[in-house]
């Protein structure tokens, strides 16, 4: 993502403000109540808790050496999860390019309680468009225009890839049954 604090665009708000929205909210305090809920996001998003780990601590470490001006965006957890996701989206390709992967081999992610399950591997076998898409409606339940701007998409695409995926996992969810 470089330097760039531009993104997410907009007054989103991915992940619940902090009490103290001030610009003199230290990042300890901020991160400390944002890198968890972070960490799960992109977990779900990217289908891999250890790239998801990685991905959050790049954020955070990028959000602290920005730190001045990140605090004072609208939205800094909305900023340091889509530079999370970006980071492991350049990561995935980085891999792909370097080792392409093994016949029907997806990426291992931790498993969930036995209750998600089911639910976790159908979300894990959508494309990473329409799962990124449920994780920020669902899990950080953002507004489908919070949510386009989060992932700088249009609110029609939102929607769209919304509907589609939740189509998906509803399928997928029936056949298990």
């Amino acid at each position: 993502m470089g330097s760039q604090l531009s993104a997410p665009a907009g007054p989103a708000d991915v992940l619940p403000r902090s009490r103290d929205t001030s610009p003199h909210l230290s990042f300890e305090q901020f991160y400390r109540d944002h890198v968890d809920r972070i960490h799960r996001a992109l977990a779900l998003a990217v289908g891999d808790t250890a790239v998801a780990r990685e991905a959050t601590d790049e954020a955070m470490a990028r959000a602290y050496a920005r730190w001045d001006r990140v605090r004072r965006l609208d939205n800094p957890g909305g900023w340091v999860f889509r530079v999370g996701l970006n980071w492991a989206t350049s990561w995935w390709r980085k891999v792909r390019r370097e080792r392409p992967p093994a016949e029907g081999r997806h990426p291992a992610a931790a498993a969930p309680d036995p209750a998600g399950l089911a639910a976790r591997s159908a979300l894990e076998l959508l494309p990473v468009s329409r799962r990124t898409v449920i994780v920020c409606r669902v899990l950080l339940d953002l507004s489908t225009a919070e949510t386009a701007a989060v992932l700088d998409l249009t609110e029609g695409t939102v929607r769209s890839r919304l509907s589609r995926g939740l189509a998906e996992l509803r399928a997928a969810l029936a056949e298990e049954e």
